[in-house]
């Protein structure tokens, strides 16, 4: 039995840790003798297998997934078993009460063959986003910083004490973070935005809790309708307004999936309606197709990707609008 690895998947499973383009090898052999060794996911045609990760050096546990033909098999995706392990089967629209006695939503309940969709959708727009910089503004895509291991992320969601959803989790491994370019501190993302470095990440969800915590104090005392959020413990910032400006910027809810404007002076959260997904395939679209671009205007400065929306006086005579 032939069994296929896609491009994709190969590129996917090696940020996942180097010991797992290894183990996906093994799988595929196994499958080559047993074709009918996974069992059904949630996706139509597909089966899944489980990897132990013990067995290999720097891999963790796996799901792969695969499709099988009279004459082929084909590997559909690869992810982490930590990706899909909710500490409970939940509803995420069931509200429950935290520790300071806040109604709060439970976090998404994952489901492997989901997350598989998810992982490729982020990949695929980020290396929208990444290609268009490494052709067009070199400066830019130098200011990114190397995805993170495993590890790292695994240490920041215990900080956090919240699961990190699979869609952060997968762009982290890509990109952990934008330093902008020179003293502008412009980032790459629409607005001149920046994805926040782990480090960051940890430092404004503390900030933001301890924020609340003062709210809270007053909302003691006020009556329910009267009561203010500024944070959730659902909340994971993401984005800042720039590589060197946490003042605001976009933060992840694990409970919904969706992106919310923050800002450290404690003004009422902004619903955006876009998940992390959405968000980053309309910011490959504005760069690939400029023309049709509806919130911001991408453009250059030099070897470096500005958008319309930050052009200050010290660039505005440099600045040339991006045009494809």
């Amino acid at each position: 039995m032939d069994v296929e690895i896609p491009p994709f998947v190969r590129d996917t499973a090696t940020q996942f840790g180097a010991g797992v383009p290894y183990a996906l090898k093994v799988v595929a052999g196994q499958l080559a003798d047993d074709p009918d060794m996974g069992r059904p996911s949630n996706l139509p045609g597909i089966l899944t297998v489980t990897v132990d990760g013990d067995l290999f050096e720097d891999c963790p546990a796996l799901a792969v997934g695969y499709i099988r033909e009279p004459d082929r098999i084909e590997i559909r995706y690869v992810n982490p078993i930590s990706f899909a392990e909710p500490a409970e089967p939940v509803d995420p629209a069931e509200p429950v009460e935290d520790a300071q006695g806040q109604e709060q939503q439970k976090e998404r309940p994952a489901d492997p063959a989901t997350d598989a969709v998810t992982v490729r959708e982020v990949a695929d727009a980020w290396q929208r986003i990444t290609g268009w910089l490494r052709q067009n503004a070199p400066d830019s895509y130098a200011g990114l910083r190397a995805g993170a291991g495993p590890t790292a992320i695994a240490a920041l969601e215990g900080d956090l004490g919240i699961r990190i959803p699979v869609e952060l989790h997968v762009l982290w491994l890509l990109t952990a973070g934008d330093d902008g370019v020179n003293d502008w501190g412009c980032g790459c993302l629409p607005g001149g935005e920046a994805l926040m470095a782990l480090d960051a990440v940890a430092a404004a969800y503390r900030q933001r809790l301890d924020a609340q915590a003062h709210e809270d104090t007053f909302n003691a005392d006020r009556p329910e309708e009267e009561r203010i959020t500024v944070w959730k413990p659902t909340w994971i910032p993401v984005i800042s307004h720039g590589a060197a400006d946490g003042t605001s910027g976009l933060y992840l809810d694990a409970a919904t999936g969706y992106l919310g404007r923050w800002s450290r002076y404690n003004e009422g959260p902004g619903d955006e309606l876009d998940t992390l997904v959405s968000y980053l395939e309309e910011a490959a679209d504005m760069l690939e197709a400029p023309a049709l671009a509806t919130r911001d205007k991408p453009g250059l400065v030099g070897g470096a990707l500005v958008w319309g929306s930050r052009i200050d006086s010290a660039l505005e005579d440099r600045w040339r609008p991006w045009t494809g």
